[in-house]
């Protein structure tokens, strides 16, 4: 498999952006060939979006529909919210939840038109606990080849991407760093973060 990535642009998968997450129990469904059919997809409708043409604004849309295909986003929102979650309302984490994704497609975004040529190669996967961890290396010019590993789970009731390490690098884990950061500077207020949220980049 072939696309355009960069060490940087991974970090936008962390799209978006995912950690071992509270969900539902259920049975493990999957397959690893499924599971690494999901990341293949996912990467291949990335390069489609790179590839495209189109303004930034239009690319930051189409990244933030990938990110709601391919990702287990309310978790993963949940996730970057971290213990706050538990005193925001119902109607804070849904607003919470849609300006996470938008600002995930933009952060990362920006990145995506930076990449430079290079394949990723699909390597193995094999159930982790109750995960498939896909593995695959990315061979890019002028850089060593490094892993990046995708953890998918079907247990929201269909198959997701829940995490991705960068040569170990949790993503989700970092992401959450960020969010609480950007929360601490404005005083734990919640809205004011859903608000800034709808901006960031």
């Amino acid at each position: 498999m072939v696309t355009d990535l960069s060490r940087r642009s991974f970090g936008a998968l962390g799209l978006g952006a995912c950690a071992s997450l509270a969900m539902p129990s259920g049975a493990f469904a999957m397959t690893t060939e499924s599971a690494s059919a999901l990341v293949s997809k996912l990467v291949n409708d990335i390069n489609k979006v790179i590839a495209s043409g189109k303004s930034e604004s239009a690319m930051y849309r189409d990244f933030e529909k990938i990110f709601v295909k391919y990702a287990d986003v309310s978790s993963i929102a949940l996730v970057s919210l971290g213990a706050d979650r538990r005193r925001a309302s119902k109607s804070q984490l849904k607003a919470y939840t849609k300006a996470y994704q938008g600002y995930i497609a933009r952060k990362y975004g920006k990145r995506f038109r930076e990449f430079i040529g290079g394949r990723l190669e699909l390597q193995s996967a094999k159930p982790v606990k109750k995960y498939v961890e896909v593995t695959t290396i990315a061979h890019l010019r002028g850089e060593a080849p490094f892993d990046v590993k995708f953890l998918v789970s079907d247990r929201s009731g269909r198959e997701k991407f829940i995490n991705m390490y960068i040569e170990g690098v949790n993503m989700v884990l970092t992401e959450k760093t960020e969010i609480g950061s950007m929360l601490d500077r404005r005083g734990g207020d919640i809205n004011a973060l859903i608000a800034d949220l709808g901006k960031a980049s």
